[in-house]
Formats: structure tokens, C-alpha cells, sequence
């Protein structure tokens, strides 16, 4: 154990446990912007309980997520002080404009849905959660485009011993950090369309308020399943970037070893590091590698043993990262399919055994995410940012292994503390169910 492997370790401890409400947050700023807006067009008081009750929960999130999000930061200039040094120049930018535009915009407007309730017309508070989640989604953006960047550097120029921006616009515009944000942000869209469909399962189970989670259901159903059809197409797009512009990582993804044309792809496989080959392939599909790296079943497939062993991520995990989010993912579209469908069979609240999994399912779409985000970050090594800087040479030298390892033990400490909080909450207040009647957050007479 060295200070590198401490500094990456505590890197992904907080960089996944943050990552655990984002997407929620980004679904559920949607979804209850959406059932405020149906409230408004047709006046139906079951959907303005519906905001507040959702609402409610995206607000425990979005409160937890901020909290666990503000160390990140930090760690650029403590971690990975030479990292920053070396990039700052292109990296903090769009960091910058996230946080003076876009969670500026977020945290405003959140605070004016709370406290506007009653104080400011339907029409206007309805506006105000757009606002806040069209904000809270370009946060997302402006941070893409920065992990982005590092996916697939643009726009600079190395001088003076660092990487220098020469074109904000390439930045912004960059093929990998856009098809990212689409695939980052229909994923977070899918995420609490399975959460509402899982909560209201479990209403549903009790007999508990039977029209309200009905609907809820319903509604959730049909965002989950148009979100997660969605990734997949996007998923496809990023396939096809990575293939273009990180051939390493998308080699491993397949653990293709070999270069070739017309490679297939294995449903059966089992990769064998070691010795540079896979000790299983069965169940082949010919082509299909080489269809979906670039829609072309006759294009070359570049393998890992074209690239010097140290270029080479980790085969394994990225595989296994790879497989086990699009298998996940796939159930994902089954699931919500038949939530479509089976929720508008007049017997739906008795049909048990489809209720429990949707109960079970609510933690399905975060570790599919998590995954992505695995494949992402692990099938990216050793580079911190692809072809420019390796992740060995972007840790601190000016700290040693007891500082990291005990920001470490802190951190962890420290996250498992406010998961605790956030499950307690978020399981307090979903198991209670809305509010009885045109009750909210606050209890003041609306204006017209």
C-alpha cells in the first residue's frame, strides 16, 4: 500500500458514495417537476400531492448529495495536487461555471419551491422547479464535460510544462463528454422512475392509500421505461465513442485479445489475463464486436495485444463492469415494460409477486450505474486523463500515507454516518406516505 493506491482508493470511496444520490436527484427534479406541471394543467389535487410527497423526497437527496459532494473538490488540490497543477487550467473551468452558475441557479430556486408554497401563484412555483431541475441537470453537464475531457482531451495545447486550454468551445462541444451526459443523465431519469415504482410497491402491498400509489406507479412507469430504453440507445452511441477514441478500454470491455475483423462476440466468457487470452468462449454471436464498435460488421477490431502491457487497463473488472451493467441494464426495460403494462390491468394491486420485485428492484438501477462508472473510471488506466497524463504521475508528492490514510478512515467514517441518515430519512418518510388531504411542506393558503 502506497500513498497512490491510498489516494485512488479514497478517490472512489467518496466519488461512489456521492454518486448514490446524484442520479436521484436528477430523476426526481424531473419527475416532480413534471407532477407539479400536470397539477397546474388540470387542476387534479391527487397530483399536487403527488409533488409534495415525491418532492419531499428529493429534497432529503438532494440535501445528502450536496453534503458528500463538496469534498471532491477539495481533493484535486490535496490528492492530486500535481494533476491539478498539470490541467487546472482546462479542468477547473467548467468546474468553475458549475458551481457560480449552475448550483447557484439550483439552490435558489430549490429554496423558492420550499418557501413559496402558497406565497407565489401555482403557475410561477411550477416554473421555479423547472428552473431548479433544469439546473440541477446542467450541473451535471458542466461536470461531464470535465471528466469528459479527461476521457478524451481537446482544446489544448502543452506548454510551459502543463496542458493550456486554446478552445473553450472544443471543450464544451466534446463528442465523449456530451453522449456521457446523455447516457449519465437518462440513467439518473431511470433510477427514480424505479424508485417510485419500488416505494409505491410497497403501499401497494400494505393496501395503503391504493389510488394515489397507483397512480404514482403509473406515471413512474412509463418515465422509467421511455428513460431506460434511452440509455441503451445512448449506451450504444458510447460504445461506438469509446471505440473511436479509447480503443484499450473498449478491447477490454470485450477482452478481445487478438486484432481482427468480423470478431465476435462471446455471451459465454471467461477472461484469462495471465496469459492473454480467454479460457472460455462460448455461445458466439460472429460480427457483433465488431458491429457495435462501429456499425460496421466487416470493421477491425484492435486487441490488447497490440498495446504494451502497461497501457493496458485492468481486464477483468472492466469486463465484468461491462457485462454485468448492460445485463442489469436490459432486466431494467423488461421491468419497466411490464410495470407499463401490468399497471393498467384492473387487478394490478393483487398481483403480489410483481409488486415484491419492484420492491426488490429499487436498488437494481444504482449498482447498474455504479458499474458504469467502474467501466468508466477503471477501463480509462493508467491514465488519469487518456494519453496525456499517466494516474501515477497526478498524485501529491507532499503527502504520505498516514495523512491519506486517515482523511480516509475519517471519510469513511463520516460517509457511512450520513448514509445511515439518508436511509433512516428517506425510509421514515416514504413508509409514512403523503399527507392527508391539500396538506405540504407548508401549510398556507395557495394563490390563485
Amino acid at each position: 500500500m502506497d500513498v497512490l493506491t491510498l489516494s485512488r482508493l479514497q478517490f472512489a470511496v467518496t466519488t461512489m458514495f456521492h454518486f448514490i444520490f446524484v442520479p436521484l436527484t436528477l430523476g426526481l427534479s424531473i419527475f416532480t417537476a413534471w407532477l407539479e406541471t400536470k397539477y397546474v394543467r388540470t387542476g387534479d389535487e391527487t397530483y399536487l400531492r403527488m409533488t409534495k410527497f415525491w418532492g419531499k423526497l428529493f429534497l432529503i437527496n438532494f440535501a445528502l448529495g450536496v453534503v458528500t459532494g463538496i469534498t471532491q473538490e477539495f481533493q484535486f488540490g490535496m490528492n492530486w495536487a500535481e494533476y491539478s497543477r498539470y490541467v487546472g487550467d482546462i479542468f477547473g473551468a467548467p468546474l468553475a461555471i458549475e458551481a457560480t452558475l449552475a448550483f447557484f441557479m439550483e439552490s435558489v430556486f430549490i429554496g423558492l419551491w420550499i418557501f413559496g408554497w402558497g406565497k407565489i401563484s401555482k403557475q410561477l412555483h411550477a416554473v421555479t422547479i423547472w428552473i431548479a431541475a433544469i439546473a440541477t441537470n446542467l450541473s451535471a453537464l458542466l461536470i461531464l464535460l470535465a471528466n469528459g475531457w479527461m476521457q478524451r482531451p481537446v482544446g489544448f495545447v502543452l506548454r510551459n510544462g502543463r496542458a493550456e486550454m486554446t478552445d473553450f468551445i472544443a471543450v464544451a462541444t466534446n463528442p465523449y463528454g456530451l453522449i456521457k451526459f446523455m447516457h449519465t443523465l437518462t440513467s439518473g431519469y431511470a433510477l427514480a422512475g424505479f424508485f417510485v415504482m419500488g416505494i409505491s410497491a410497497w403501499h401497494l402491498l400494505r393496501k395503503n392509500e391504493t389510488e394515489f400509489f397507483v397512480g404514482s406507479f403509473k406515471t413512474a412507469a412509463i418515465f422509467a421505461l421511455w428513460s431506460s430504453l434511452l440509455v441503451g440507445m445512448s449506451g450504444d452511441f458510447h460504445a461506438v465513442e469509446i471505440a473511436k477514441v479509447q480503443p484499450t478500454k473498449f478491447a477490454a470491455m470485450e477482452s478481445v485479445w487478438d486484432t481482427g475483423r468480423r470478431v465476435p462476440m462471446h455471451l459465454l466468457l471467461v477472461p484469462d489475463e495471465a496469459n492473454e487470452r480467454n479460457g472460455v468462449e462460448a455461445l458466439s454471436i460472429p460480427a457483433m464486436v465488431s458491429m457495435l464498435a462501429f456499425h460496421d460488421p466487416d470493421a477491425e477490431i484492435r486487441g490488447l495485444k497490440s498495446f504494451p502491457k502497461e497501457l493496458r487497463p485492468p481486464v477483468l473488472p472492466t469486463f465484468l463492469s461491462f457485462r454485468l451493467m448492460v445485463g442489469f441494464g436490459t432486466l431494467m426495460i423488461g421491468l419497466a415494460l411490464a410495470g407499463v403494462v401490468l399497471s393498467r390491468w384492473r387487478y394490478f394491486t393483487t398481483f403480489r409477486p410483481f409488486l415484491l420485485i419492484m420492491v426488490a428492484a429499487i436498488p437494481l438501477p444504482y449498482l447498474t450505474i455504479q458499474l458504469g462508472w467502474l467501466l468508466a473510471e477503471l477501463g480509462r488506466q493508467p491514465w488519469i486523463v487518456y494519453g496525456v497524463l499517466k494516474t501515477s504521475e497526478g498524485v501529491s508528492k507532499s503527502v504520505d500515507m498516514l495523512q491519506v490514510g486517515g482523511s480516509l478512515f475519517g471519510f469513511t467514517l463520516l460517509y457511512g454516518l450520513l448514509g445511515a441518515i439518508d436511509i433512516y430519512l428517506l425510509l421514515k418518510y416514504a413508509k409514512k406516505g403523503p399527507d392527508k388531504g391539500r396538506t405540504g411542506m407548508i401549510q398556507t393558503r395557495e394563490v390563485a
